[in-house]
Order: C-alpha cells, then structure tokens, then sequence
C-alpha cells in the first residue's frame, strides 16, 4: 500500500524536548513495519493549507490509481501572529488562514487527489493544552496580559484549534472520504493530558505518538 502524506509538524513527527525540536517517526515507522506501508511523508513544519496546495496540485498531475493520500492540516493554519496580537490587543488579528479559505483549500485538495485515482484520507487534529501553549508563546517575553486580553478567555486557544479539527470532520462527510480521528484517543486517555503533550502544548510526546499509532492502527484494514 503506497501512502503519501501531506500535513505539519504532528505528522512529521516534531517533539519539543530539552527546549529544542526534534524529529522521531516512531508512529510511522512501526506502521511500515507492522503493514508494509510504503510512505512518503511530504509533511512540513510549519505547513498550512495553501502552502501544501503547490505540491498536491503538482502529484495530482501524475495518475495513482489505488494510493492513498493521508491528509492533516489545520493546527497552523489555525494560528496567529502572536507578538502582533501581544503589541495591539485592541487591534483586529486573522489567523493564517480563515475558515472560508480553508475549507475551499480542503474540498479542492481532496477532489484534485481523487480525480488522479488516488484515496484522500482526512486526519483530525490531536487537541492542544491552552494554557502550556500561552506558557511556551511567552516565555521570551511576549505579554501574556495582552495575549489573553485579546483571547478573552485562555481556552479560546483550544476551541479555535477544535473548530478547525471539525472542518476536517465535516469535509471528511461530505466529500465521502474516509476519516482517521487523532483527536479522539486523547481526549480519551485517563492519563494527565498533559503528559501526553510535549512542553510547548502543541506537539504530542512519545506517548502521545503512541496515541497516534494505534489510531492508525485501528483505520487500517
């Protein structure tokens, strides 16, 4: 089974350990070995949407019949220009890429790759910890007074990076593709949530890429 995935830093396989990011695929890794995936992970750092649409447009040219296309996005896309936000909290902030722009992204990526023959698979996003991510945006000075003046509440970071999780849901239904929820395991893993997080809120540790295998390992055939 040929597999190319398309996403960020989660899928890529960052951690943010002893203050700086590392990359450890063991989540794919042990799929290649355990079903004889052959992968080709085109995730980025950093990666939105729009940025990846370049390169799917570009292997969509070329047919694939029977592959699939494992899609994940959304946690940058999602995001803001937090030293903006910290400087003018009064001020009006979009994130990277709004909700209209992003949708439209999707339903175009996932046509494009099934009109080359290819499966899209859509990916929901595993959960942030709020108040770990403020904590991290900060640590370098930015004011968390003025961040959270323009949040109004903490926890917006976490519904606004849900909302997006749900556009890839809602796509998944209407579009007719299959659908791997990441999201689900941690929210229902008993243990501290944030153990299952690296330091920066945002990244799974290497529990919560064990999360992430077994997802996997319950969508596949």
């Amino acid at each position: 089974m040929n597999v190319t995935v398309y996403g960020d830093s989660i899928l890529k396989g960052v951690l943010y350990e002893n203050g700086r990011y590392v990359v450890e695929r063991a989540w794919e890794d042990k799929l290649i070995d355990r079903f004889g995936l052959r992968v080709t992970n085109r995730s980025r750092f950093g990666g939105t949407l729009p940025k990846a649409m370049t390169r799917i447009e570009r292997d969509a040219e070329a047919p694939a019949a029977g592959e699939y296309a494992l899609l994940e996005f959304g946690g940058n896309d999602c995001d803001y220009d937090w030293p903006a936000i910290a400087a003018a909290p009064e001020a009006a902030h979009e994130c990277k890429t709004p909700p209209e722009r992003f949708m439209d992204c999707y339903r175009r990526a996932i046509r494009l790759l099934r009109g080359s023959g290819r499966t899209p698979v859509l990916a929901t996003l595993p959960p942030v910890n709020a108040e770990l991510y403020l904590r991290f945006l900060c640590r370098d000075g930015l004011s968390r007074e003025n961040i959270v003046r323009w949040l109004g509440d903490v926890q917006r970071i976490y519904r606004w990076q849900e909302n997006y999780s749900q556009m890839a849901l809602q796509l998944a239904r209407e579009e007719g593709a299959p659908l791997i929820d990441l999201r689900r395991p941690f929210l229902q893993d008993t243990r501290p949530f944030a153990a299952l997080l690296c330091a920066d809120g945002v990244h799974p540790s290497r529990l919560g890429q064990d999360l992430l295998y077994e997802a996997f390992c319950a969508a596949i055939p």
